[in-house]
């Protein structure tokens, strides 16, 4: 199944029934400045959507969804796959300075550290490597694993989560990104990274929901 991502046309008609409805078609496309004829396919879109309900000779009216109650279904509605981005990662035999060298040619905040089986084993941030330079020491001295905060301390995604879920996780641990990992075994911790989820990529969503582009991440089941 498809999930509809509603335009901001729709929208604001959505706004408009639920503020002065009942009302008629001709009045909605007089308040927008359009023929009625231009909003017969959206409003079709959300009777069907069950946003708004129609009566003969009466007009449209709202059936109590408020537009933020129907930004965070379709946000719930998205998986942390449909919004990932591509993990940065280095091995662990690898020098502190060779993480920074990483984050900076490929403009991230914290890169994934990886054991000889290419499996997570922790993360390097902006801040771990700030507190080991505040040290004064070198950190073409410094191995990753050594700066690093270790995989017992991180809190990781599952690409079938919900992008809501993730945004929780975030918040709540006061934290820049997530890893998502496929789970190797559940019992030693044991991760795949196949992903990661930042402010950056929420932000990125907020925006093209405002201008109607959700459906971008929605797929067919």
């Amino acid at each position: 199944m498809r999930i509809i991502a509603l335009s901001s046309r729709q929208k604001r008609i959505a706004e408009i029934v639920r503020l002065e409805g009942p009302i008629t078609g001709e009045h909605i496309a007089a308040r927008l400045n359009v023929t009625r004829a231009a909003l017969r396919s959206d409003l079709a879109i959300l009777v069907m959507s069950g946003i708004l309900d129609a009566r003969p000779k009466v007009g449209y009216f709202y059936t109590g969804k408020n537009t933020l109650g129907m930004l965070m279904e379709e946000i719930s509605s998205i998986l942390v796959q449909d919004l990932q981005s591509v993990p940065i990662v280095i091995s662990q035999d690898k020098s502190a300075y060779e993480a920074v060298v990483t984050m900076f040619l490929e403009d991230v905040g914290s890169v994934y550290v990886l054991d000889e089986s290419g499996l997570l084993t922790g993360v390097i941030s902006r801040k771990d490597l700030l507190k080991a330079a505040i040290n004064n020491a070198d950190l073409r001295d410094i191995p990753a694993v050594m700066v690093m905060t270790p995989l017992a301390k991180l809190v990781v995604i599952a690409p079938d989560e919900s992008v809501a879920t993730a945004a929780n996780k975030i918040i709540d641990n006061e934290i820049d990104s997530l890893p998502v990992v496929k789970t190797i075994d559940a019992g030693k911790r044991s991760y795949e990274v196949v992903g990661r989820i930042t402010k950056t990529n929420f932000t990125r969503l907020l925006v093209d929901l405002a201008e109607g582009k959700g459906g971008n991440y929605h797929r067919e089941d």
